[in-house]
C-alpha cells in the first residue's frame, strides 16, 4: 500500500503565494476564501479557494505549489493554477450527436422531402430520345406538300439527327436539368429543319 505523502509545512503556509498566483488568471474579487490544502506528493501541495466568478458558482480555484529541498518560502515554485468543478456546479449538458438530437417528426419530414425531390426527376435509365420525341410531338408541324417536300425534310432531319447522335451518350450521363436542355435544343433544330425544307421546296416550285 502506497504511503500517504506528508504535508509540507512551508508549502501549506504559503496561502498568500497561492492566491497571488491565481490573480494572474482571475480578478482578485473572484477569488474567495481559502478552502484548504492537500498534499499531492513530497514537497508538492495544492491550495483551494472558493470561486466568486460569475457563472462559476460551485467551482473551485486551485494553485499547486512545490519546492526543492531546503528551499525557503520565497523560493517556491508555482506548478499549475486553474479552476475545477465541484459538487453541484453548473455544468454544460453532455454533448449529444446531431443525428440523435433530431426529433422523429424532423426525420420523417426530411425523408418525405427527399422522396418528393427524387420523384420529380426522371429515372437515370430513361432514354433521352424518348423524352425528346414526347416534347417534339407537342410542337406544331407544318404540312409539306408533294413527295419532294417530304423527301427533302426527311433528308434534313436525318442530317440533324446524325449530328446530334454524338451528344446522346453524354446527355445520358448528365443530370436531369442538363438533359432537358439538350432535348429542347434538338427539338428546336428539327423544327427549324422542317421549316427550311418547306421554304426551299416552295422556292423551287415558284421558280
Amino acid at each position: 500500500m502506497a504511503r500517504k505523502p506528508k504535508l509540507d509545512t512551508i508549502l501549506a503556509e504559503a496561502v498568500d503565494t497561492a492566491r497571488l498566483s491565481l490573480v494572474e488568471i482571475a480578478g482578485e474579487s473572484e477569488i474567495g476564501e481559502h478552502l484548504g490544502v492537500t498534499a499531492e506528493g513530497e514537497r508538492l501541495v495544492t491550495h483551494r479557494f472558493i470561486s466568486h466568478k460569475k457563472g462559476y458558482q460551485g467551482w473551485t480555484w486551485f494553485a499547486t505549489l512545490a519546492r526543492v529541498p531546503r528551499a525557503k518560502a520565497k523560493d517556491l515554485t508555482v506548478c499549475e493554477v486553474g479552476i475545477i468543478a465541484g459538487e453541484g456546479s453548473l455544468l454544460a449538458p453532455a454533448w449529444v450527436p446531431w443525428a440523435d438530437r433530431l426529433a422523429k417528426e424532423e426525420i420523417e419530414a426530411a425523408q418525405a422531402e427527399q422522396g418528393t425531390a427524387d420523384g420529380e426527376q426522371p429515372s437515370e435509365g430513361e432514354p433521352a430520345s424518348a423524352a425528346g420525341d414526347d416534347q417534339s410531338s407537342g410542337q406544331p408541324q407544318e404540312k409539306l406538300e408533294g413527295e419532294d417536300d417530304s423527301t427533302s425534310a426527311q433528308d434534313d432531319l436525318a442530317a440533324d439527327e446524325e449530328s446530334d447522335s454524338e451528344d446522346e451518350d453524354a446527355a445520358q450521363a448528365l443530370k436531369s436539368p442538363a438533359r432537358r436542355q439538350v432535348r429542347r435544343r434538338r427539338t428546336a433544330q428539327r423544327t427549324a429543319a422542317r421549316r427550311r425544307a418547306a421554304q426551299r421546296n416552295r422556292a423551287r416550285k415558284d421558280g
